[in-house]
């Protein structure tokens, strides 16, 4: 309607955020006139941010107002006006909400010499004062809700005109809108009881605490006009909305009813009165018995769902509107501005053509507002992560969606809840409601609860469809969602499915610890054994406890515990019926007198969570990926529920599943492995893999989903003295790929890997669990014992066909069909112990020798060469086509031995030489703030919490330039580090971590890993360890030497245009263009990607940084070829550098290996000095028959929250908290120790300290 020249040299400023900040930028693009967002920090990544032209970070508050809420800044007025004044910013659009009907605002932007997209500011003031605007409404001849003349003063007045006008009475605040300061008084007694807290609220909220009375009519209707005008006395109307389905006074539905030509008449009158300019809306009250309307107020602004009359008036644009008055207001030059009365924008005529154009597809309109919130408690808010939007919102023409949100944005509880607006519309209303109910079904929003199905309840209603509702409509709305409600959630309840992740490369599997258990419990209830469960830990005083709100079939099982349907105990390892508001509870059983067995127990549920969206096709929990909210469950969540109602009256029966059927659990655990990859004598010797088989190892607290430590008096009895280019100690070995389930020697501390642990590092594996054994590490708890057995992997294999033996035989049984009579269960065989060889095949001598290594009963680890860093046997391993060099296979379609002999004929296929091979790639460059200072920061909490004095302390860049003795020092160090480009050599570990060598042999410094491993590492650092290089993904603990930080190689939402939804990470060892390992056309091969640095400034990251995580950052991406003739060439070529530079390494890394032995004894005797004298610190004075509170669990002393003297209030008052797990574990008083004072500590008991099941916390007088 305009052209663009009207637009040049302005640009608008939007003073809001979510849906409407995105809304109006829409318009503005398409009119092409730039725009400035604002946000706060929790907006960062939201959509108003990302398309607007430029956007301005709201600064936080600073001194005295340091601790205001985020929401005050979208109110900070004079913070605005700077920024739009450091902008040349010439329109403010303050859509609506926050300053939107702040008439000082609006004069601090007019005076700013900006101009304001709304009304006049006094005009703002006299509508924005509901009593004013009453007296502006009766000016103009408009009927108003019969109220009081003057605001309120005392309680008595207020007492006087509620009786001149009859109840029931609405107090209302004059200021402020939305549904705030509005209650309803039926009686005298009610206007005393709240009077004076109305006006405080009202003080409160809108700084103002007037108030006056209006006649509440409990059977109305709301009905608003959508007006605009030119401030010239000149009017127009867009018609109605119907607005009356309302909860807590807000609007939640609206729609466009035919016109009420006496009412839209009475709305520009009123406006002509007053001059409005500008969008705005005057709202109506209809009786819904008589059919009076009466003036309610009006909003000077555009309105919520301002969707619904542009829907139904098709090719209006309210925005457009309200920017073209704003630019007639600023080009006019003489005292009369704003658009023109003879404009066609200011035509009655050119609303009602829309009007009419629109009454064949579009006569009627609904919009539905989707709030985070939880109807069925009370719409209490749920801010939280959205794990999936898909909002199909250009799939029908008849469908509008204005939204802010996409997937992996978080509602946060700092601002109003609306997620998004649905807007449809149709030929008739009861086509609309039709598309409206499609439009819910087809919109996916999940993550937390929001009101999708609550709209879906009233879009089904008989009163809502056939045009009865009311503004009462939904206080007695009943609406029960198919969910349940977390009441307590243990010490940690994480939604699980089968078989988990399997992508590879670090990214974790997930899925229930205890197969068994869990797929018994689905058997159990109907479902397919893959589908999603919770897997529950609970321990002694803290249970678990859901409540439903539909009947559902559960099964629980797993290690024993009381289950409780309302209070009645029922068994485990059954199908159960818990009915509609039911409550189903899980304690640790005290009837039990041994300690329990068993660690993690498994509740399935009939249909599973259909809401609980797949994180890359699963939705197991695991590293804050997938699951619900990528976290464990917590008190209060609610998850929607599928089909999980009893299908038949036999069903309500309890069905038990046979004893012989259900799992023993043990405290003394067989587990049953395969030798390999490195269970051989030349990394352990002949006695040391007699002793580590023969012994039981002790499970220690360090038990959970990412691995099991395990703790012995024995050591292990290493073959050699460290482990060459690996690292220094004689656990190391460079990064090869880990089995699931291996064990894993972390220096001299056994690790099994479960199923969140990584798929790759450094370390040596001397066994693998048997895959049909896994469950076992599932009931596994602190305190346990487990020895090793070795077996074959025919063996194994028999393993796994007992394992489906007895899912058939649960199925049977379910069935109620005849159970086999099958002797093994998987938790009865017997095995003994027998010497193997983890070699499988072996060829060639040095660099030509190829091992084939056992890695578990599914896969075969290749090494090619001797254990050190070899460009050229790399480019053979590239060419083998093998991901980490570890070989993958379904045991279940092929042998081992075949296996094995097509690896060996593919390797026997490869060139004898490289020399020739080029390989095609692409080099991708990365940004690098070297010596940064967030490791520098990650240093500091190191030498904190954990060692002050190592080698590589208080620098690990100085400890670098040590340790390869250069003579420039860390300078030097920082200089090599970025001098050469890097390969990609295996991508894994965690989430997609690069590992990466420098192709300049001169640039290959080495480095020991930390010891121990630090807590803290920022996401995106890089540091060494051995040769090799390692990009953190994400924040998590490390052990390699840090020199910079880069951008991440791993965007969980894969937003921008190197990543993906189905491709969260960057990188890859190979670049996969080939399906086979054999050549291109041309003759070249595909290679790995390779690596440039860039050194940038800190300042220059943290705006990088925020253009990654918005998706608006492009890495720098160029083809490139790698020829093994010309690296051959160039290597030998610097050949006498390189070995004087290996002379020199060797010796600084020799010396600064000694000086690290030594100040490790140092810290290891400081360590055990200070545990003696805590001993000798502590009495153990406790008398004969002391009341004491004792540890539940092996776990260890995280905080002590009571002390001597201090009384116990309640049972619920947590004295002390345990740490087992990386979980933490209250600890509460008790009901027997109510009123009990604390005497002393027990004995050992400190921060830090172990503790047992039984040991004394406290003892009590």
């Amino acid at each position: 309607m305009s052209s663009h020249n009207a637009y040049d040299g302005q640009k608008l400023l939007v003073a809001n955020r979510g849906e409407i900040a995105v809304r109006i930028i829409r318009t503005a693009k398409a009119l092409g006139l730039p725009t400035l967002a604002i946000y706060t920090p929790s907006d960062t990544l939201s959509l108003h941010v990302t398309q607007a032209d430029e956007a301005v970070a709201l600064p936080r508050e600073q001194g005295a107002n340091a601790g205001e809420p985020e929401s005050r800044g979208y109110l900070a007025a004079a913070t605005i006006i700077s920024i739009c004044l450091e902008n040349s910013v010439t329109l403010l659009h303050p859509g609506y909400g926050f300053l939107s009907e702040n008439a000082d605002f609006a004069t601090l932007v007019i005076d700013a010499g900006i101009t304001w997209l709304g009304p006049p500011p006094q005009v703002i003031r006299m509508m924005g004062l509901k009593h004013e605007a009453r007296a502006a409404a009766v000016q103009a001849g408009v009927p108003v809700v019969p109220g009081s003349l003057a605001l309120l003063q005392t309680v008595t007045d207020a007492l006087q005109e509620a009786n001149r006008i009859g109840f029931p009475i609405m107090l209302k605040a004059t200021a402020g809108g939305g549904g705030m300061g509005m209650v309803v008084c039926e009686n005298e007694g009610d206007i005393k009881a709240q009077f004076l807290s109305t006006r405080g609220r009202a003080k409160n909220l809108f700084s103002t605490d007037g108030v006056f009375l209006e006649r509440y009519f409990p059977s109305a209707r709301h009905i608003e006009v959508q007006v605009f005008g030119n401030g010239r006395g000149d009017i127009v109307h867009m018609g109605e909305r119907e607005c009356s389905v309302q909860r807590r006074h807000q609007k939640v539905i609206e729609e466009s009813p035919n016109l009420k030509q006496r009412m839209c008449d009475a709305a520009v009158n009123l406006c002509r009165a007053i001059e409005y300019s500008s969008a705005g809306t005057v709202e109506f009250l209809v009786d819904d018995t008589t059919g009076e309307f009466y003036f309610l107020e009006m909003n000077t602004r555009i309105q919520v769902e301002h969707p619904v009359t542009e829907a139904t008036h098709p090719g209006l644009d309210l925005v457009e509107l309200m920017i073209k008055q704003g630019i007639a207001e600023r080009l006019a030059t003489g005292a009369v501005k704003g658009i023109g009365p003879e404009a066609q924008e200011m035509q009655q005529d050119t609303y009602d053509s829309l009007r009419s154009l629109g009454q064949g597809l579009h006569a009627h309109a609904i919009e539905g507002r989707v709030y985070a919130e939880n109807p069925s408690e009370g719409f209490m808010p749920s801010p939280g992560l959205l794990q999936h939007v898909e909002l199909n919102n250009d799939h029908f023409d008849w469908l509008r969606i204005d939204s802010w949100v996409s997937t992996g944005l978080s509602v946060t509880p700092f601002f109003d809840g609306l997620i998004c607006k649905i807007v449809v519309t149709g030929r008739s209303r009861e086509e609309a409601i039709a598309r409206f109910a499609r439009a819910l079904d087809v919109c996916k929003i999940y993550g937390p609860p929001n009101n999708i199905e609550f709209l879906k309840a009233i879009a089904g209603n008989n009163v809502f469809r056939s045009g009865r509702a009311t503004t009462a409509f939904l206080s007695n709305f009943a609406f029960r969602p198919r969910a349940f409600t977390v009441l307590s959630a243990g010490i940690e309840c994480t939604v699980q499915d089968l078989p988990g992740r399997t992508v590879g490369l670090g990214i974790p599997s997930g899925g229930p610890m205890d197969t068994l258990a869990f797929s018994a419990g689905n058997i159990l209830v109907g479902n397919p054994t893959t589908m999603e469960g919770l897997e529950i830990v609970i321990l002694p005083g803290i249970g678990f406890e859901l409540r439903f709100d539909t009947a559902s079939v559960v099964a629980i099982t797993g290690k024993e515990v009381d289950v409780k349907v309302n209070e009645r105990l029922v068994g485990m390892w059954s199908g159960i019926t818990v009915p509609d508001g039911g409550r189903l509870r899980l304690d640790v059983s005290s009837r039990r007198e041994a300690p329990s067995t068993g660690f993690r127990v498994y509740l399935c549920i009939r249909g599973g969570f259909p809401n609980v969206p797949p994180y890359l096709e699963s939705k197991s929990t695991s590293m804050g990926l997938g699951g619900y909210q990528g976290r464990a469950l917590l008190a209060g969540d609610q998850l929607a529920l599928g089909s999980c109602g009893p299908e038949t009256k036999d069903e309500n029966s309890i069905f038990q599943l046979p004893p012989q059927l259900i799992p023993k659990y043990t405290s003394d655990w067989i587990i049953y492995v395969l030798p390999g990859p490195q269970g051989d004598e030349e990394f352990i010797t002949a006695d040391g893999l007699r002793a580590f088989y023969s012994t039981k190892w002790h499970v220690s607290l360090a038990n959970n989903r990412l691995g099991i430590r395990l703790e012995s008096a024995e050591k292990i009895i290493w073959a050699r003295e460290d482990g060459g280019e690996g690292g220094s100690h004689p656990s190391n070995i460079l990064d090869n790929a880990y089995a699931p389930g291996t064990i894993n020697v972390n220096g001299d501390t056994p690790v099994i890997l479960t199923r969140d642990g990584p798929d790759m590092g450094g370390y040596v594996s001397l066994c693998t669990v048997a895959s049909a054994d896994m469950w076992k590490l599932g009931q596994v708890q602190p305190g346990n014992t487990i020895q090793f057995r070795r077996i074959s992997w025919p063996q194994s294999i028999h393993l796994q066909e007992v394992f489906k033996v007895w899912i058939a035989s649960v199925r049977s049984a379910v069935a109620r069909d005849t159970i086999p009579n099958y002797h093994d269960m998987p938790w009865t065989i017997d095995i003994q112990d027998s010497s193997r060889s983890s070699f499988l095949y072996e060829v060639g001598q040095e660099r030509g020798k190829v091992t084939f290594r056992q890695a578990g009963d599914s896969a075969i680890l290749v090494e090619f060469g001797l254990m050190n860093l070899d460009l050229d046997l790399r480019a053979r391993i590239h060419a083998f086509q093998c991901q980490s060099w570890s070989c993958h296979y379904d045991a279940h379609l092929v042998s081992q031995a075949d296996f094995l002999s097509a690896l060996i004929a593919t390797q026997e296929e490869l060139p004898v030489s490289v020399a020739d091979m080029t390989f095609s790639g692409r080099k991708i460059t990365f940004p690098i703030v070297l010596d940064d200072p967030w490791n520098r920061e990650a240093l500091v909490r190191y030498m904190k919490s954990i060692r002050q004095k190592a080698v590589y302390l208080p620098s690990n860049i100085d400890y670098l330039a040590r340790n390869n003795n250069l003579v420039g020092g860390a300078e030097e160090a920082l200089k090599r580090l970025i001098e050469s480009d890097w390969l990609v050599v295996g991508v894994g570990f965690y989430l997609g971590c690069p590992f990466l060598v420098p192709i300049d042999p001169r640039c290959r410094l080495v480095g020991q890993k930390m010891n121990p491993s630090r807590t803290f590492t920022p996401r995106g650092a890089i540091g060494i360890a051995g040769p090799v290089a390692a990009i953190y993904p994400v924040e998590s603990p490390g052990g390699y030497q840090l020199y910079g930080r880069t951008l991440p190689t791993w965007q969980t939402w894969g937003k921008g245009v190197d990543f993906s939804s189905t491709k969260p990470w960057l990188l890859q060892p190979f670049d996969q263009a080939s399906d086979s390992h054999l050549p291109l056309n041309d003759g070249s091969w595909v290679f790995a990607f390779q690596i440039h640095f860039e050194a940038i400034s800190a300042d220059r990251y943290v705006e990088l940084e925020k253009d990654f995580d918005a998706g608006k950052y492009n890495f720098k991406v160029e083809p490139t070829t790698f020829s093994m003739a010309k690296y051959t060439k160039f290597v030998a070529s610097i050949s006498d550098e390189v070995v004087a530079f290996r002379a020199l390494q060797k010796v600084g890394s020799s010396r600064e290996d000694e000086r690290e032995r030594k100040f490790l004894l140092e810290w290891e005797a400081e360590k055990q000095a200070r545990r003696n004298l805590s001993e000798l610190q502590e009495t153990d004075s406790q008398d004969p028959g002391s009341a004491t509170i004792n540890a539940p669990l092996f776990a260890s002393v995280w905080r002590i929250q009571f002390g001597p003297g201090d009384v116990i209030q309640s049972a619920e008052d947590v004295v002390l908290i345990l740490e087992a797990m990386k979980m933490e574990i209250p600890v509460q008083a008790g009901t027997n120790n109510i009123g009990k004072t604390i005497k002393q500590l027990g004995k050992g008991i400190s921060e830090g300290a172990q503790v047992r099941p039984g040991d004394v916390l406290f003892i009590l007088s």
